[in-house]
């Protein structure tokens, strides 16, 4: 054979060696047309997108941008915390929130104080607190002559205020986390329009001892455009509401939740109205204070299970309880001190390295929501987590808890193939992402994660659903 022809294949032949090697394994980086086309219409650079898609089991590569840099994940880095929860404690793990009648029970009057201790439970809403008292109700208990007393101390408090993060600090999603975290130290104000009286009913829940709000605003006509605004209320103390304003007919029913303009007594406003409601008696007062350590207690209220609550704060991204949760892993590995957000930070960061190896300059932990201008998360590493809990025993458990594009949670209003993807949203004033689950035509799926940072990122949500749907089409060649 002439010499030319040999080398052209050995040529060809080292050619074949090294595309089996990852280097010509490497993924397309050129976006396709339809997303540059969205993310020119929204103004926001290529430069500001990061992407990685897998296809999910054989982890190979299909597009590739940008995808070891740092950015803000916003809600997304709510996967990594209830990942870490589903596979630190599992799926049907559940909080107890323990309580201990101390003193006699004679006549339907316990000689002696309530005492109830929190560990995190995020999910201790009014039903549940009203299920706690009821039992405490039903082993005899109708007056208290002593106090209930409230025990935080599973958790450090955290310094700082609600408004620190965006200055809106009536919003219930700035809500800070407690370790006894009663009803999102959130109340709910509900508007029912009543045409006869000309007036809009004010219903209140939960109910607080001290708090007095108007309980009617009057009708207005018109469209229902800032309906909350309209009320003119004074948002600053939410236990003496009063609204200056009306109400629009054309509203229907709203409801408007808010947080409590003092959280610091809020546990202690809520349990005493709650059980004079209920018809008991409390002759002492409501107060914060230490659970008895040498005793059992009298009973303990579990918690739904953990599968439930990351349903709960993945498909509405709920950011208290997220934060929950990341100081309750804390405090399942050490049980014997006060979680803080340190310890959070240093035992989220052990797992991540655990599990997928050092994450290094890759990830910067900061409260376990993503409600944080400091958290930084690359597109490779969600990737990497959202393969590893495709091959976990928990895969079902983490892939359920994410939206539906198009059908649920915070993807309704995506514009991708309704009930496709199984998707985790991000959103601040300037990051807007999603990471998770792509169905394709063909059968197979992919593993997504697509983030934008940029002043107008909110406006490339369409640039997003245009990549969603192009993954969903198998990533059809460009």
């Amino acid at each position: 054979m002439p010499a030319r022809p040999r080398r052209w294949l050995a040529l060809c032949g080292l050619i074949a060696v090294l595309c089996g090697l990852p280097l010509c394994a490497t993924a397309a980086r050129a976006l396709p047309p339809e997303v540059v086309a969205a993310l020119q219409r929204a103004r926001v650079p290529e430069q500001a997108l990061v992407v990685q898609l897998l296809e999910a089991g054989s982890g190979r590569s299909v597009l590739s941008l940008r995808e070891q840099e740092a950015v803000n994940p916003a809600s997304l880095a709510k996967l990594v915390t209830t990942a870490a929860a589903l596979d630190q404690l599992g799926p049907a793990w559940t909080w107890t929130t323990p309580v201990w009648l101390q003193g006699p029970v004679r006549d339907g009057v316990l000689d002696g104080s309530l005492y109830i201790k929190g560990s995190g439970d995020p999910k201790l809403v009014m039903e549940r607190l009203w299920l706690l008292l009821r039992r405490v109700q039903q082993l005899g208990v109708r007056e208290i002559r002593g106090d209930i007393v409230l025990d935080h101390s599973a958790f450090a408090i955290q310094e700082g205020d609600a408004a620190d993060f965006d200055g809106e600090g009536h919003r219930p999603y700035n809500v800070r986390a407690d370790a006894l975290l009663l009803n999102y130290k959130s109340i709910s104000l509900s508007f029912v329009p009543d045409a006869a009286a000309r007036v809009a009913r004010v219903l209140v829940e939960p109910p607080l001892a001290g708090s007095r709000v108007d309980h009617s605003v009057p009708l207005s006509a018109g469209p229902c455009d800032d309906w909350r605004g309209s009320l003119k209320a004074n948002l600053a103390d939410t236990s003496q509401l009063r609204f200056a304003g009306s109400y629009a007919t054309a509203c229907g029913e709203r409801i408007w939740p808010l947080a409590d303009s003092a959280p610091a007594t809020f546990n202690a406003r809520l349990i005493e109205g709650l059980w004079q409601e209920m018809g008991g008696q409390l002759r002492g007062r409501v107060r914060d204070g230490t659970a008895p350590a040498d005793t059992r207690p009298s009973f303990e209220l579990q918690s739904p299970p953990l599968l439930e609550v990351v349903r709960e704060i993945n498909k509405f991204s709920n950011n208290v309880m997220a934060q929950q949760l990341f100081l309750t892993l804390a405090l399942q590995r050490e049980p014997d001190r006060p979680a803080t957000v340190a310890a959070a930070r240093s035992n989220l960061r052990r797992w991540v390295t655990e599990r997928l190896g050092e994450p290094s300059a890759e990830l910067v932990v900061t409260n376990g929501s993503g409600l944080s201008r400091e958290g930084r998360v690359s597109a490779r590493l969600l990737a990497r987590l959202l393969l590893l809990a495709h091959d976990s025993p928990w895969a079902a458990e983490l892939a359920s808890s994410l939206p539906i594009n198009g059908v649920d949670g915070t993807l309704r209003r995506s514009r991708a193939t309704p009930g496709r993807a199984h998707l985790k949203t991000g959103s601040l004033r300037d990051v807007a992402g999603v990471a998770g689950y792509v169905l394709s035509d063909s059968g197979r799926r992919y593993v997504l994660v697509a983030i934008v940072n940029h002043a107008q990122a909110n406006a490339a949500r369409p640039a997003i659903d245009a990549l969603v749907q192009w993954a969903m089409r198998d990533a059809p060649a460009r």
